[in-house]
């Protein structure tokens, strides 16, 4: 969803990393478990200490707890591995811990930016709002243009009843215009909550005519209407941005309270929301930006002002989803309030991620019981299709896709990927005569403004087509166009290659299936069609190089059996082509 944008995220946030490099820093081995409670401590301080810092390349923040815990107990005056220690308690949202950590860390560093800025938060959340003021300006080391401390501060001067002060804190950022919806809205925010209605709302229009697609402007924007009796204009403010983002459920469920007269509060109550919304929109440029260790620890503190912030509940399950911790995401998910809007995405998350934990047949009673407790929510009915499509329980599936079709009535561009989903369902059970029309539609209703998944759409139909040697001059053409949509995706890029094969012209073949095993180094299917190519223009000894690959690569079972025929006899060169290869994976992605 559009969220408050930074061009620079470094600019203005704290140096949240200043010494820990190995934490957080490398590619998940995915812990799935909460690993606090099945590891016990080392018996040594050089134990603990090398198992937390593995545990913290592997982002198994409850691990390098435990390991730090003990550590820092064997070794307390140790103030690089006290740092470590207290990051680690922060992303893992152990927050007492953390903010003991912080006390330490500042009582020998009074300028440490990060854990000034930690008990500041602390400080806020117990309306000490002078001493939340003053550790910002120690850890922000006179930065003007800080924007988390710069807007922190404003928040406290907003708890103190100062909103003079509070705004004129707020304008301090005006020389940043990287800053400006930042500035904007929060100063709207700030203003709406010291009673000065026309500041807030000249600040609300600002933000809003700086980015009209952004969840939270509208949302805020609209309420502060609403408020105000204008309820025509909150209407049209969520209208205007349910064109642009179709069926948001924030949005759905306003423009409901509104149609039905009744009111519509303020997100912000209080001093300690308007912060904590403050450090979820940051916890959310951190995680676009692929800062996983900023977004988790902006999104902790946020938490701990706000436990029940729905979205930055949402924002956390989703990083620890993209780091492969499926069940610590399911533990976030699981403490989204239960009368949020967003409750529902967050019930569905839950049942696709048992999946993802190897749960499958959890997953299926989940969503089953969820669509027993909402039978007309399409999302949910979507969700249990995309579970089974995932167990490979394609004719299953198709049925379940058929009846999200049904409560949709007529679809919009927004449904393309219910029929994508269902065709290539009917594929893959080999009902073709029913998957071809899904797939044609999908292609009708998948909006140019989506290129990636227009792409999707036509490798897939042009490469069943191929596959079928049905169609192929049609199929050429419209993979050609999925290449032009998608250049770097590798299976897109092997449909290609395949349909030169089909048509005999190896040489181009060869050229295009080089560039898929490059972007997609891994898939058997790439490799197999690569194999079959260098056997058609003679060179074999690559060929069954290739063929090898796609063996040591999980293919599918009856590709196997294929692959090793090949492997052991080579190939008839009588042969028009090789057959029976896997149709290309439909993309797992949720629907909207």
């Amino acid at each position: 969803m559009p969220t408050l944008r930074l061009p620079s995220v470094r600019k203005g946030l704290p140096a949240l990393v200043f010494s820990v490099a190995g934490l957080l820093a490398a590619p998940s081995f995915a812990a799935n478990t909460d690993s606090s409670e099945t590891l016990k401590p080392a018996l040594s301080l050089e134990g603990n200490y090398l198992s937390a810092y593995v545990a913290g390349t592997a982002r198994d923040t409850a691990a390098a707890s435990v390991f730090f815990r003990r550590a820092i107990q064997d070794d307390p005056r140790n103030q690089e591995l006290l740092e470590r220690a207290f990051v680690a308690f922060l992303a893992n949202g152990s927050m007492q811990e953390a903010y003991q950590a912080a006390e330490r860390i500042a009582a020998r560093d009074g300028s440490n930016n990060l854990a000034q800025f930690a008990l500041s938060v602390r400080a806020l959340k117990a309306q000490k709002y002078a001493d939340a003021r003053a550790r910002l300006t120690r850890g922000a080391k006179g930065r003007a243009a800080d924007l988390t401390a710069t807007l922190l501060a404003a928040w406290a001067y907003a708890g103190a009843k100062d909103g003079k002060q509070a705004l004129a804190t707020v304008d301090k950022l005006k020389s940043e215009r990287a800053f400006n919806q930042f500035r904007e809205y929060h100063g709207a925010l700030i203003a709406d909550l010291v009673g000065n209605a026309a500041e807030a709302e000249k600040r609300f229009k600002a933000a809003y005519e700086g980015e009209r697609n952004t969840l939270q402007v509208v949302d805020a924007y609209a309420r502060f209407l609403a408020k105000r009796g204008r309820r025509d204009e909150a209407l049209a403010l969520y209208k205007s941005f349910n064109e642009a983002v179709p069926r948001h459920p924030m949005v759905r469920a306003a423009m409901d309270t509104l149609n039905e007269g009744k009111p519509l509060m303020p997100i912000i109550a209080t001093a300690q929301q308007g912060a904590a919304e403050l450090l979820y929109g940051l916890g959310v440029v951190g995680s676009s930006q692929s800062d996983e260790l900023t977004a988790i620890i902006y999104l902790r503190l946020g938490l701990d002002l706000d436990p029940g912030h729905s979205l930055a509940l949402v924002t956390l399950g989703d990083v620890y989803e993209r780091l492969k911790q499926y069940e610590r995401a399911n533990d976030v998910f699981a403490r989204v309030p239960k009368d949020a809007p967003v409750r529902a995405s967050s019930d569905i998350a839950i049942g696709q991620n048992l999946e993802l934990l190897g749960r499958g047949d959890d997953a299926i009673a989940y969503l089953q019981s969820l669509m027993k407790e909402r039978p007309d929510d399409v999302e949910v009915v979507m969700a249990l299709g995309n579970v089974q499509r995932s167990r490979k329980q394609f004719a299953e599936a198709a049925e379940t896709y058929s009846k999200a079709i049904q409560l949709i009535g007529k679809p919009d561009r927004g449904h393309w990927i219910l029929f994508f989903y269902r065709g290539t369902s009917y594929e893959r059970s080999k009902q073709w005569e029913k998957g071809e029309p899904d797939l044609k539609k999908a292609l009708e209703l998948v909006p140019d403004t989506l290129p990636a998944a227009k792409a999707q759409v036509l490798n897939y139909l042009a490469y069943s087509w191929v596959d079928q040697s049905m169609n192929i001059d049609e199929a050429f053409k419209m993979l050609t166009r999925a290449v032009e949509l998608a250049p770097r995706d590798g299976m897109v890029i092997d449909s290609l290659g395949w349909a030169y094969y089909r048509l005999g012209r190896y040489p181009d073949a060869v050229r295009e299936l080089e560039k898929a095993v490059e972007l997609k180094a891994g898939d058997p299917v790439i490799n197999d069609h690569l194999g079959d190519a260098y056997w058609k223009v003679g060179r074999k000894l690559e060929a069954k190089f290739q063929w090898n690959h796609a063996k040591d690569s999980n293919p599918e079972p009856e590709d196997l059996t294929k692959i090793i025929k090949k492997i052991d006899n080579g190939m008839d060169d009588a042969a028009p082509a090789a057959d029976g290869a896997a149709a290309p994976a439909a993309p797992q992605q949720s629907g909207g």
